[in-house]
């Protein structure tokens, strides 16, 4: 059993090697004309030169924070001091390497894709099928390269660190890794965001409204820090993110594994979330592949169908294909790997298919995920187009309107998270383990919850590569305007950026969806290592009716908030200034905005891209410092107990806070394109008409309702890319520290 640890490392370097060939696949492809590669080199330029800056802020963090970690569990712990210097230094470096690899994975991915945004246009021009291949392909590579890198780490740390030999206590030394991997995340989702919505405002709000000048048009000097932050926010910050996501699930399946491991001498429950991440890699490889030109439908033949609705057709199909195979996957996984423990349970079925059945809920809940934030944030239903109604009355009624979308779309998220927990551990707990029920606690129903973590994370390389896909298709879109392309080339980048928009939107569902399953996961492990201290199944029940713990789940929430505030505000400011520099350039240089094209001059693209880059890596640090240092002090002032009441409540308030930011502020985006679209219309009376109505007028771009429509995207903007994803990581961050510090803090308080 011990050699199916081969598994997640073999797979894990066939993956690296599928990055390699698409890497390879995507880079020989035309860059299209020299005005397009220069506008892409451009876009390149200054999303390496922000990287480069935001990942030396953050190694000298990451390094610092490696150091105090060490001395804190070195010299506060309790035991012998060889066992306090064991757990430090192994701690220590799982942080360092868990760093290493998600910056790795996210700068990676951020290369190429921003050489894949000239490719995609170059392709525009040929055909649509074309043009969706290079982007979704260029996408996968940040996806395989996330999930690849996360599996390799935590199997490679798992074996080096002894835990074929020790399977018990190895997962405690490698808790490191996830805490380096939320680390990074939370400063490279915050650094991220908040450039890419500083630039995004300051390019809308002057030169959409202000300027009445198109989105990506050349002479708005926002323009190409826009671009560049598509780049950073969605392609390494999301990356980061969902390598967070991957690694934390990982180890804290394994820590619940080692107590079952315990009562039947199987090691397969430990290695099961790592051979089931493989799986979902080879699913969704041949996922990405399916996707190919030949299959894809040209407008031209097809009857009149929007070219949006084709591409996303062949994405879908991509995911559904996927998912189908992580299902098989996961029966055959359950089958090897639990299959072989001789435990009893329920209805006379065999235990690994109670297992195999959480697994499913598991991968059902993605496919809901995906619906759910579809209906939320797509202009073809209800939510979307009430908003875009609003629009018609004004600034303030857009801006309500999707507020109260943003509060109900928390409804159906949660209730989908709840009975996916509560089916999932159902499942669990009909298998009877030996020593597994601690008091009121069953572990093997915890563990049903965690092997359905495992399976909405199987999908994890497809769904990043449909998040990837957005920001290629966005500057491809900025590329080919810029560049003046033909309307048809325009045509068919429209439309693809339309669908990355929709896939980035259920990407966040999805992200967040996972965070929620991984974050009750992770509060059980936690749970689990004080267990390991004292043998006492009283570690199981928090108490909110204790003063200390109330307290801690106060502060936990108030955190969420202040958090949010810190991460909106630095946007503001940073757009406040990107919007000052931007009326200077057209105020005292007007030949910028001259009506003859030859008498006009570039604007200075280069000093809005600084006026970004340093008001995004100032501004990351204060948030991301208070959410590090909360659960530290409240686990040290408090005590464990105290800092699983934070972990609790926090958790909590995170998700149904983050569903609110996210698809609230999906939604005021999608109701900008619907206007922009032409699909909002009125008859004579002014009233609302439907879309196809030939003799409804269109309320297009530059009337009052997309005036309307672009500030109420500029409200939603730092909400659904700069807050609601740092809370993603926030949640699982939260849970890895204290995973990492249990033993500091149970031993401050013994």
């Amino acid at each position: 059993m011990v050699y199916y640890i081969l598994v997640p490392i073999g797979v894990g370097l066939l993956a690296v090697l599928f990055a390699a060939f698409l890497i390879n696949d995507v880079l020989r492809r035309d860059t299209g004309t020299p005005s397009m590669q220069k506008i892409a080199n451009a876009i390149f330029s200054g999303a390496t030169a922000f990287l480069n800056r935001q990942y030396r802020t953050i190694a000298l963090l990451a390094v610092g924070a490696a150091v105090l970690v060490a001395a804190a569990l070195a010299l506060l712990g309790q035991g012998t001091l060889a066992a306090r210097f064991n757990l430090a230094w192994h701690t220590a470096l799982a942080f360092l390497v868990g760093a290493l690899c998600s910056g790795i994975s996210g700068y990676t991915g951020m290369y190429v894709a921003v050489k894949s945004n000239s490719r995609t246009a170059s392709a525009a021009r040929r055909s649509l099928g074309e043009a969706l291949v290079v982007a979704l392909r260029g996408g996968a590579v940040s996806g395989f390269l996330v999930v690849a890198l996360s599996i390799l780490g935590v199997s490679l740390l798992f074996t080096i660190f002894g835990g074929l030999s020790s399977p018990a206590t190895t997962p405690s030394l490698i808790v490191g890794f996830g805490f380096g991997a939320s680390f990074v995340a939370l400063f490279a989702q915050l650094g991220g965001g908040i450039y890419t919505k500083a630039a995004d405002m300051g390019a809308d709000l002057v030169g959409k409204v202000e300027a009445n000048i198109p989105e990506d048009d050349p002479r708005n000097p926002a323009v190409v820090a826009d671009l560049v932050g598509d780049n950073v926010g969605d392609c390494a910050g999301r990356g980061a993110d969902l390598f967070e996501s991957t690694a934390a699930e990982n180890i804290g399946t394994m820590i619940l594994g080692a107590t079952l491991y315990q009562a039947t001498g199987n090691i397969g429950w430990m290695l099961f979330p790592l051979v089931l991440g493989a799986f979902g890699l080879i699913a969704s490889a041949i996922g990405v592949l399916s996707v190919r030109a030949s299959a894809v439908i040209e407008p031209e033949k097809a009857a009149g169908r929007d070219p949006g609705q084709i591409a996303m057709q062949r994405l879908n199909i991509g995911y559904y294909i996927t998912c189908a195979l992580s299902l098989i996957g996961m029966f055959l996984g359950c089958y090897l790997l639990l299959g072989q423990s001789s435990v009893s349970a329920n209805y006379g079925l065999p235990a690994w298919l109670w297992f195999a059945l959480a697994g499913t809920v598991g991968i059902a809940l993605s496919i809901a995920f995906v619906f759910i934030t579809q209906y939320y944030t797509s202009g073809t239903w209800r939510p979307v187009r009430e908003i875009a109604a609003a629009t018609l009355t004004g600034p303030a009624t857009t801006i309500i309107s999707g507020i109260t979308v943003g509060f109900e779309c928390i409804v159906a998220p949660v209730l989908a998270i709840s009975a996916a927990l509560g089916l999932a551990y159902f499942f669990g707990s009909q298998v009877h383990i030996p020593l597994a029920s601690l008091g009121s606690i069953n572990v093997s129903g915890i563990f049903g919850t965690a092997v359905a973590t495992v399976g909405m994370l199987m999908s994890c390389a497809y769904i990043l590569t449909m998040d990837t896909f957005g920001p290629i298709t966005d500057n491809a879109g900025g590329i080919s305007e810029m560049s003046g392309q033909a309307e048809s080339v325009r045509a068919i980048t429209d439309a693809l950026d339309s669908v990355g928009n929709t896939t980035k939107a259920l990407t966040k569902g999805y992200g967040l969806g996972s965070a929620a399953l991984a974050a009750f996961l992770l509060f059980s492990a936690y749970l689990d290592v004080l267990y390991s201290f004292r043998h006492d199944p009283a570690v199981y029940r928090v108490d909110l009716a204790n003063l200390s713990t109330f307290i801690a789940g106060l502060l936990g929430l108030a955190l969420i908030f202040f958090f949010s505030s810190l991460a909106i505000r630095a946007v503001g400011k940073a757009a406040g200034r990107m919007i000052e520099e931007v009326r200077r350039q057209f105020r005292e240089n007007p030949r910028i905005m001259a009506e003859n094209p030859d008498e006009r001059v570039d604007p200075d693209y280069a000093r809005c891209v600084d006026i970004s880059t340093s008001g995004a890596l100032r501004a990351m640090v204060l948030p991301g410092t208070v959410a590090v240092l909360t659960p530290i002090a409240v686990g040290v002032i408090l005590g464990p107990q105290a800092a699983a009441g934070l972990l609790m409540v926090a958790t909590m308030g995170g998700i149904v806070v983050a569903l609110f930011l996210n698809n609230g502020g999906g939604a005021w985006d999608n109701a900008k394109k619907y206007i922009e679209a032409g699909y909002l219309r009125v008859n004579v009376k002014g009233e609302i008409v439907p879309p196809d109505d030939p003799e409804g007028i269109v309320l297009g771009k530059k009337s009052e309702p997309h005036k309307a429509s672009v500030i109420g995207d500029t409200v939603g903007d730092p909400f659904k890319d700069t807050a609601g994803p740092s809370l993603h990581v926030l949640i699982k961050l939260l849970s890895t520290i204290t995973l990492v510090l249990a033993p500091l803090f149970y031993f401050l308080h013994v």
